[in-house]
């Protein structure tokens, strides 16, 4: 879901050199990746006073306040350091549209449109069944519900890299360094969160409600 990061180096080197057009081209590149990622967080209460493009706006305004110092440094690639920037907005928009008291960003319902996504449907087949094509799956409205709540009662870091690994496309390696986690920790991660995920879908539907 993140623009060609070729391009994206390419636009780097000529930001660096001081050119205006590749650095508003940078940003404007990365807008839809922006939404998605916010789309996939952003709680529906929330939603109802708070529109994922003005969060996206907000976020690219940062990003261009804040983008020589980063160019100067570069310690991670940019759409993990964008990442980093629309984090803090949400967390920011959940306080103050939900109250600092409720749940954590991280901990909110994935309601954000994330499910109707083809990622959703191909994770949650491979989980039920290997043999279960996305054609095939995208007809159990049931089966979506059932992802959607087991994938809610992860606990945060678990849920962050499913997000982060089937939803953006982020790599092993990208993941760990928005999570701040080594890399051999974060495929721990990833793979404990997947074996959680089929245990929850082998539990008997009522089990799931009790």
């Amino acid at each position: 879901m993140w623009p060609n990061s070729d391009e994206t180096q390419e636009l780097l080197a000529q930001a660096r050199d001081g050119d205006t057009d590749a650095r508003n081209q940078l940003l404007e590149r990365h807008r839809e990746g922006l939404r998605r990622m916010i789309g996939l967080r952003l709680d529906k209460g929330v939603q109802r006073r708070v529109d994922a493009s003005d969060v996206v706006q907000d976020v690219l305004v940062e990003a261009n306040r804040r983008l020589t110092d980063y160019l100067s440094k570069a310690g991670m690639p940019f759409h993990v350091w964008l990442r980093h920037l629309a984090r803090d907005r949400l967390i920011d928009a959940h306080r103050r549209h939900r109250g600092a008291a409720r749940r954590s960003v991280d901990r909110e319902q994935l309601l954000g449109g994330g499910l109707n996504d083809p990622s959703a449907v191909d994770l949650a087949a491979l989980i039920l069944d290997r043999q279960m094509t996305p054609a095939a799956a995208a007809t159990h409205h049931e089966l979506e519900r059932r992802f959607a709540a087991a994938l809610e009662t992860l606990d945060e870091i678990d849920r962050e890299i499913i997000l982060m690994r089937h939803f953006e496309q982020l790599t092993n390696q990208q993941a760990a360094q928005a999570l701040e986690l080594s890399e051999p920790a974060a495929g721990m991660r990833y793979l404990r969160a997947l074996r959680r995920l089929r245990a929850l879908f082998d539990e008997p539907a009522d089990e799931e409600l009790s």
